[in-house]
């Protein structure tokens, strides 16, 4: 089943129009990072991967779920900034804060898959 969601979410990944990876929220741009957990994120290899990472499971759910789920999901990426920019430069609260919003992400994904068929 893991395998299969996996493929589903590759193949879906390949097509998506570039319109939908800008959906919401933009990776950062380490050219115009600001503030100190921008420049942390910048600096710091994993956390610039759990960026990525969290981009594109942002895009991909935003570009899954109905209008109303979408709302939801975007209030809590825009919660989750402020959470992640009061981790300042702590390279360990951001690496949390990057760990936890994944998981929430991949948490809408997993929910999309458990109602099938694939």
């Amino acid at each position: 089943m893991k395998r299969a969601l996996l493929t589903a979410v590759a193949a879906f990944i390949t097509g998506l129009p570039a319109a939908a990876w800008c959906a919401d929220y933009a990776p950062l741009d380490c050219a115009k990072a600001q503030s100190a957990a921008e420049v942390a994120i910048c600096k710091t290899y994993s956390l610039g991967q759990a960026e990525a990472r969290m981009a594109t499971l942002y895009a991909i759910d935003m570009s899954l779920v109905a209008m109303g789920q979408r709302g939801d999901i975007g209030d809590a990426q825009r919660q989750w900034l402020k959470t992640r920019e009061a981790c300042t430069g702590d390279i360990a609260c951001l690496s949390k804060a990057y760990s936890d919003r994944i998981g929430q992400l991949n948490a809408v994904i997993t929910d999309i898959a458990s109602r099938g068929p694939y």
